[in-house]
């Protein structure tokens, strides 16, 4: 995930080591003081945040960036991971600093409580109690024995710390460490001194300094520990576009009627939930309408308890229902009938709402919005939330009656900066999206096309992008495949799985509750249509094909490709390809 974090560049394997920041940190300073800072490896750490041990982590991280000069070099562990074979191997060492006189310190963080035992300093996982001290000493053996490996069998001058920042440490001689190795919550505030202490004896050695950073940049091959930082990503995203939710909430208007116009990614649905959270704060009746499904499903989970989340044909089949009329699904023109016996009711008091939020609003029809206004009491409030650009249905722009305030956000915050990039190059420059992300697409992903001649390769083309996006470290769970085509026209929908992926997929049925009923997979299987309104970690937007590359295939994309948040792989035909890659190039 080299592209993911670009705050730095990191040490090139083979490069010289780098001692000096990349940025000039001469007039930063500490306390007052003007101070230099030592160079982190990998970069771009400040750009998330973290819970639990993780963040206690990244605090230290911090601490040793400006507590060490700059002539110290700190390589991270927080969020990385070595992957050899399928195997971590290096997993466990949280920094590695070293010197310039090629000096080298380890550290292992144990944040929150340990337990103090005959057999020495114990952590608790779960029901698991694991030693330190065995933990440390694995983790050095199998650095010098890896080191030696590739240095003609020289040993590292390795030495390490225990660092407890949240424990003190009663019996430091049962502890099973020596206790000059051992920084609890008592010398916390002597860490970065302790280091440089300890890793003072002898001259600078630019060489063997260089071969160290090499080593630890390059032979280890340090690559993103996508599962932990997966949930970060989710969080930065919700912070980056919880602009629209504030400012959004904060305008008044009487009567209030608020029309957003927002694109993929620009937080809507966070405007929304927090709408329908402060009417249920207030007491409010709030009802919550969109077009699809599946969205309406997603949003039931989300919503407070107290909201009304429906489809709007869900909508027209309840306030019949209420009235004795039961829709008949079976005849051909059944949903036009159900729109024109709701237009033709009287709902009554139980169907009134202080608060009506449509989301998705580009799919409704315009002959749906005045049966919706009869629904909002004398002084409530209506949200309505769109996107021209997700338009997958092809209905006429709804013109709202009476007057209506319009906030505007053409900002995408979830969309990794390359695969937005990408979409911008295909929507054309008159509707080219801001990127509010400061994230590329982990390992180089950011919109990568794998092509297919016919519905064998279509297959074979699809497991490989699955099997990219978990070699790139993403666990199955966090992929999900889309397919450009509908349900019912897609080659993909009779699968279980695709060579050793199983697929969840919705199975057309639903529960005795009126819940989906998926199939026991593990990789997501859905539409673009169905798709709408949701977002993954990695997509697989595939199947994609098309004669002519219109407005209706670009919004297709354009929809599949957003809803990626952190990488994209694309599965096209030869003929769309053509035409697209053209596209692309211009």
């Amino acid at each position: 995930m080299a592209g993911l974090f670009r705050r730095g560049e990191s040490v090139a394997a083979g490069a010289p080591c780098q001692t000096k920041p990349i940025v000039d940190n001469g007039a930063s300073t500490f306390c007052g003081i003007p101070t230099s800072m030592a160079v982190i490896h990998p970069s771009g750490w400040q750009a998330l945040s973290a819970t639990g041990s993780a963040q206690r982590e990244i605090e230290t991280l911090a601490l040793l960036e400006r507590a060490l000069p700059d002539t110290f070099t700190v390589f991270h562990g927080v969020h990385w991971t070595r992957l050899q074979h399928g195997f971590s191997v290096y997993g466990e060492v949280d920094f590695v600093i070293i010197a310039p006189n090629a000096r080298v310190m380890v550290i292992e963080q144990k944040s929150g409580f340990l337990q103090e035992s005959a057999d020495g300093l114990l952590k608790i996982y779960g029901t698991v109690k694991k030693p330190i001290a065995a933990q440390i000493a694995r983790s050095m053996e199998g650095l010098q024995a890896r080191f030696g490996q590739g240095h003609a069998g020289q040993r590292m001058a390795l030495d390490y710390l225990l660092y407890c920042p949240d424990y003190a440490v009663r019996h430091p001689h049962m502890a099973g460490i020596e206790p000059r190795h051992i920084v609890d919550t008592a010398r916390r505030s002597q860490l970065a001194a302790i280091i440089q202490t300890d890793l003072a004896a002898g001259e600078d050695d630019p060489v063997a300094t260089a071969a160290l950073c090499r080593f630890f940049e390059g032979v280890l091959e340090l690559v993103p520990e996508v599962g932990a930082v997966c949930s970060q990503v989710q969080a930065l995203y919700s912070r980056l576009s919880g602009g629209l939710a504030t400012w959004g909430r904060q305008i008044e208007l009487d009567p209030f009627r608020l029309r957003v116009v927002g694109t993929a990614g620009s937080g809507k649905t966070q405007l929304a939930l927090a709408a329908l959270g402060d009417s249920a704060a207030a007491g409010r009746r709030s009802l919550y309408l969109c077009f699809n499904r599946p969205l309406a499903d997603h949003l039931t989970q989300l919503a407070p308890r107290e909201s009304t989340v429906l489809t709007y044909h869900q909508l027209c089949d309840q306030v019949l229902r209420a009235q004795s009329v039961v829709p008949d699904f079976s005849h051909p023109d059944a949903f036009s009938r159900l729109e024109a016996g709701f237009a033709a009711a009287e709902p009554g008091p139980a169907w009134l709402f202080d608060e009506i939020l449509v989301d998705e609003g580009q799919d409704f029809a315009q002959h749906w919005v005045d049966p919706l206004l009869r629904l909002l009491r004398p002084g409530g409030r209506f949200w309505w939330l769109e996107d021209p650009m997700q338009n997958l249905y092809g209905r006429a722009p709804v013109t709202l009656p009476g007057s209506w305030a319009t906030l505007r956000s053409d900002t995408n915050y979830r969309s990794p900066r390359d695969v937005l990039a990408r979409i911008n190059q295909l929507i054309g420059p008159r509707r080219a999206l801001q990127a509010g992300s400061p994230l590329t697409g982990v390992g180089g992903v950011g919109g990568e096309i794998l092509t297919y001649a016919d519905t064998a390769g279509l297959l074979d083309q699809t497991k490989r992008a699955i099997t990219h996006c978990i070699a790139q470290g993403f666990r199955r769970e966090m992929v999900s495949v889309v397919t450009y085509r509908g349900r019912e026209g897609s080659a993909l929908t009779p699968f279980d799985a695709l060579g050793p992926h199983r697929l969840r997929r919705f199975s057309g049925e639903y529960d005795l509750l009126g819940l989906p009923i998926h199939t026991d997979g593990e990789v997501t299987l859905d539409t673009v249509f169905r798709f709408k309104g949701r977002s993954s970690p990695a997509v697989v937007l595939t199947e994609v094909d098309f004669e002519v590359l219109d407005d209706d295939a670009i919004r297709r994309i354009f929809v599949g490709a957003t809803r990626a948040s952190m990488a994209l792989v694309m599965v096209v035909s030869e003929r769309a390809a053509r035409t697209f890659l053209e596209r692309l190039d211009a």
